[in-house]
């Protein structure tokens, strides 16, 4: 029996052996880098690229900001592999592998064609059947957008958010109980980037969330509203939001589902905003959650994405 057990292991692992490696574009002369992982097959898979969130988050999802690591998108990587599906993860420009870039100089459009581009590198690859864009947090717009230019076949939204970006700032803010005349100060560099001014003089204490370099891709950023963008998608739609997300919240996720009602939305219970699972109103352990890679992601998450994508 044993000896049974280990012939159909092997027979598994062979059938199924990833092939992960390193690849790469070049998008207006620029380098990016990123992990493909392909289980092997005798015919085209179905293949996810994964779009991490917003600020030094890297293709595994993790972010220099962040003491240690919670491999949240490599282990998504992981699961897709497992039930026979390929993916593609990369490090957006400026983060993990790739060269440095000066902030003044990003924009929310050069992610969103960076992307496209991806989908392009992936459709030319006869190894691929269905092209699926899962964007996490700040790349569920992202990839939201590019899977309606880029053509793509599907799209999950993972914790993303279902307004705005500066209204998720704002809200945001709020939740964290800042002071009210820092909130106001807040609302108007907000308000004067809405209308395309960046803002010269910003509160010493606002300087991380409006400092010059980073406004002119704030501005850029908040030209794009969710509901809008994902009503304009004519494909299948899957919305995943958790409970102990301290990010984004149910709402967000409601938000989003009711702009495209052929969507599938999935609320689950516990789950936070890296896609793990934490207890519920327990602040402290969430935010643990983020340095600690050997928690392992939800299992309905993971149920879920794979029967989305295999039905």
């Amino acid at each position: 029996m044993k000896k049974l057990i280990l012939t159909v292991l092997f027979f598994l692992l062979t059938i199924y052996r990833v092939q992960a490696k390193e690849v790469s574009i070049v998008v207006n002369g620029y380098k990016i880098s990123g992990t493909l992982e392909i289980p092997e097959s005798g015919k085209p898979v179905d293949v996810v690229l994964v779009i991490a969130g917003s600020g030094p988050t890297d293709r595994d999802g993790n972010s220099i900001l962040l003491p240690g690591k919670n491999n949240s998108l490599k282990m998504l990587a992981d699961t897709l592999y497992e039930n026979g599906i390929a993916s593609l993860r990369y490090d957006k420009r400026g983060i993990g592998a790739n060269e440095k870039v000066n902030e003044s100089d990003l924009t929310f459009d050069m992610y969103i064609n960076d992307a496209v581009e991806w989908i392009k590198f992936l459709r030319k690859d006869k190894r691929f059947s269905k092209i699926i864009i899962a964007g996490h947090s700040e790349g569920s717009l992202i990839g939201m957008i590019a899977a309606r230019l880029g053509n793509a076949d599907m799209f999950i939204s993972l914790c993303g958010a279902g307004q705005p970006a500066f209204a998720l700032i704002e809200e945001q803010l709020i939740n964290n109980k800042l002071p009210q005349q820092l909130l106001n100060d807040c609302r108007s560099v907000m308000d004067s980037l809405r209308q395309g001014v960046t803002v010269k003089n910003v509160d010493p204490a606002l300087a991380m969330l409006f400092r010059q370099s980073v406004q002119p891709y704030l501005i850029s950023w908040f030209r794009y509203d969710p509901v809008k963008e994902l009503a304009k998608l004519s494909i299948p739609v899957l919305i995943v939001e958790g409970t102990t997300d301290i990010q984004v919240s149910v709402k967000d996720a409601e938000l989003l589902a009711g702009a495209d009602k052929n969507s599938k939305l999935v609320i689950i219970e516990n789950m936070n905003h890296i896609l793990k699972e934490v207890p519920a109103l327990d602040r402290i352990k969430n935010i643990q959650s983020y340095s600690e890679p050997d928690l392992a992601l939800s299992k309905k998450l993971c149920e879920s994405i794979v029967e989305f994508i295999k039905q």
